[in-house]
This record gives structure tokens, sequence and C-alpha cells, in this order.
């Protein structure tokens, strides 16, 4: 049976040229942070390229067709992520690759075309077409850290996650990045990941043709990464234009509000709209947007472990909020006698009181209490997971309570009884 509802409400799912140094980046990921307090900024200005020729502006469909032309000229056929772009093919996803570059270049028709021979060169150079799988030595350690592709959005965007803190550790630096061919190499491996997310997406008309990037800006070692960044935002820019619909950073130092003042005059009001802002403590409540719990990894205040997306689709979680000052009891009802109930639960930025007892159906039984209540802190980076067998027929309870806190937070929980075999 269906647990009966929280003491509150589910909060509704929402809809879902010039190379700069990592901190003129980063600089610019704060377009919303104007105010040191800000914790989350999601522009409702941005919307989606869907690439059908319908939509595009007449100067945007005459751009299309020169550079089709300019492309028919070319002495060898070209094609980029496994799409021919000859336009005698006549394959829809060509359209959409094309699109990319002259969106790049504000729909110039030369200068995309240049882009994009530029573009070839290098994959036939770099061999990208063949990085995707390819084993390279020594980055064990990093896949599942650093850079990573990890479940979809709630539109369908394949999700990759940036965590550089790793590198604070000199030793892990030295080992990694520590002269000319090992950076050459991690550039490799960086390549290697998006060219896994890119073979996630669709390339057609209205379909899935970008991936989400979430930053973690946590212990990042800006200094040290300054080569390393400068190389990655190049590769990229140059050879993946329009790849990604929103960036999304969290654990934002409150300073960089301050560098935005001087940035956020140089950028286009569609560079801003693709940036969504979260500070330290904030990052589930900003995820939670964009991105299903059972989808975000457990160290971001998610439920997904590493290695679960491997076994298939995970089971769907209850999404819910609990404000500040408040109890919030779930109960989940029609529990058998022998049977088996495994649960998970988290809480964005716990703070809070956890705990979880058996209430059986008969009066006359005693309640069990199966968690002790105890206080998670806000450090915690696990959700709680837990497995019961009830010898009678009754009820779970999980209790949260937020009644020491005045902030609202996002939370999620989801379960499993398998009833007795016997």
């Amino acid at each position: 049976m269906e647990p009966s509802q929280p003491t509150t409400e589910p909060a509704p799912s929402p809809k879902p040229a010039t190379k700069r140094s990592l901190l003129s980046s980063l600089m610019e990921a704060t377009a919303a942070a104007t105010n040191p307090s800000t914790a989350l900024h999601r522009p409702t200005s941005y919307k989606e390229d869907s690439y059908f020729l319908s939509s595009l502006k007449p100067a945007e469909l005459k751009a299309l067709q020169e550079l089709k032309h300019l492309l028919s000229d070319s002495p060898k056929p070209i094609s980029i992520w496994g799409v021919p772009l000859a336009p005698s093919d006549g394959d829809e996803r060509a359209d959409v690759v094309l699109l990319k570059f002259l969106r790049a270049r504000d729909f110039d028709a030369g200068q995309a075309h240049a882009m994009l021979l530029r573009c070839a060169e290098w994959r036939r150079e770099f061999d990208a077409d063949a990085v995707a799988d390819e084993e390279l030595v020594g980055f064990k350690e990093l896949e599942g850290v650093v850079a990573y592709m990890h479940g979809w959005d709630r539109r369908g965007h394949p999700v990759c996650y940036n965590a550089y803190g790793v590198f604070k550790d000199k030793a892990v630096y030295d080992r990694v990045l520590g002269d000319a061919d090992k950076m050459q190499r991690f550039l490799r491996w960086r390549v290697q990941v998006m060219e896994r997310g890119v073979r996630l997406l669709q390339l057609r008309p209205g379909g899935v043709n970008s991936i989400i990037q979430v930053i973690d800006l946590k212990d990042m070692p800006k200094r040290e990464l300054r080569a390393a960044s400068k190389h990655i935002l190049s590769l990229f820019q140059d050879n993946y234009p329009e790849m990604v619909a929103r960036k999304v950073f969290v654990n934002v130092p409150w300073y960089f509000s301050m560098l935005y003042a001087m940035i956020s005059p140089f950028l286009t009001e569609r560079t801003k709209s693709k940036f969504v802002i979260a500070r330290e403590g904030n990052v589930a409540e900003t995820l939670y947007k964009f991105i299903r719990p059972e989808f975000v990894p457990v160290q971001y205040g998610g439920l997904s472990r590493p290695g679960d997306l491997q076994n298939g689709p995970p089971k769907p979680a209850t999404e819910f909020t609990i404000k500040g000052g408040e109890r919030v009891n779930l109960e989940i009802d029609g529990i058998e006698g022998g049977a088996t109930i495994t649960w998970d639960i988290v809480v964005g930025g716990w703070d809070m009181d956890y705990g979880a007892e058996y209430v059986p159906s008969d009066s006359r039984s005693y309640t069990v209490i199966v968690e002790k209540t105890r206080r998670i802190p806000a450090t915690a980076d696990e959700p709680i997971h837990n497995v019961f067998a009830p010898k009678e027929a009754g009820k779970m309870v999980l209790s949260i309570d937020n009644t020491s806190s005045r902030r609202r937070k996002v939370a999620a929980y989801r379960y499993c009884v398998r009833k007795s075999s016997v």
C-alpha cells in the first residue's frame, strides 16, 4: 500500500570566442549572485533551442543555407559526432550540428564554417571518435570523482558532474597534472568524459541535444588548476559549441558575488540565463529543481550511490518539503507480518532529528523502536538506509524533526516491501 501523506504537502515538481581563465569563467558563473546572501539563481527567461527549422528567423535560415553551400564545396566529406554533414545526405541531425556552430558564431555562416573546419581537423588529429572507448591508464581514482556522467535531469538531459577539490591534495595534483605529459593525458581523459556525454544525446530537432553541467567549487584550488582550466575551456569552446543547456554551480563561495559585479556588464542575457548558482547548504534544494532525487548523487543530498544506475532505472522517490519549526511523520501502512521493508530517506542539509518506529496493527502489541531518534548533522553526506522485518502486521513511521530550525528543507524517500515467501 502507498504510505499516508506527510504532514506537509509534497513540493510540486517544476518544469523542468574569447578564451578565459578559470577565474574569469567562474566569475561569469556568478551571474545572479549580486548579493552575498543569494543562495539560488534560477533564470526564468531561459528557453532551450528546439532546432526545428520552422522556429528559425528568416536571417537564421538563410545563414544555415549559406553554411550548407560552403560545405558543399569541401573536397572531402565531413562528419562530426558521427553525423555526416554533407548537404546531399539529407540527415536531419546535420541541421542540429550546423545550428550549434552557427549559434556559437551569431549566425555568421563564414565564421561558423571556419570554426567547423577547425573542429573537424582537431577531431581527426586528436582521434576524438575513438577516445570514448579507450582504456586510459592511471585515471581510475578520478572516475566518479572529478568529472563523470551520472543520470539525467527532469527533461532527459544527461548530467555531467565536475568537482576538482581532490587536486587540493598536492600529491594527487602532482600525480595527475604534475608535468606537460600528464596534463595532455588528463585532457584526453576529460575529452573522453565529454564524448561519452555526447553519445547520450539524440541530436535531432526537438530531441535532447545538450547536457547539464554541475560544477562543484568546494575546495577548488584555483591557482593550481589555472593551466588545466585554460586548456579545457579552449577545447570545449572551440569543439563542443552549444553542448551545454545549463550550468549549475554548487558550493559557491560568498566572494564570487563581488567578482560578478566586475564581469556582469560584459555578459549577454543568453549567457547569464544558462547559469544557476547555489551556495553551500542549498545544494540539494537547487539540484532537486532540475534533477529528481533518485538521480542526484548522495554527496549532493540525493539518493543515488555509485553504481546504482548500472542496474537499470532507479526506484522513483517521493519528494516533500519540511518547513522550519515543523515535524513530519511519514507512515508506510499495510505491512504484513514476516515481510521485509527497506527504505532510504534524505534531507538536504540535514541538521535535524530523525528516528523510526514500527507500530503493530494489534493495539495490544508494543511499538518497536527501529532507529532511536538521533541528530543528523548538516555534514552528513549519505542518506539513511535501513531494513526491518516485523513479526506482525502494522506500519512503519519515519519521524523527521525540524523544530529547532527556521529554514525550509527539501527531502525525499522511497521504500520497498517484500512479502514473506513462506
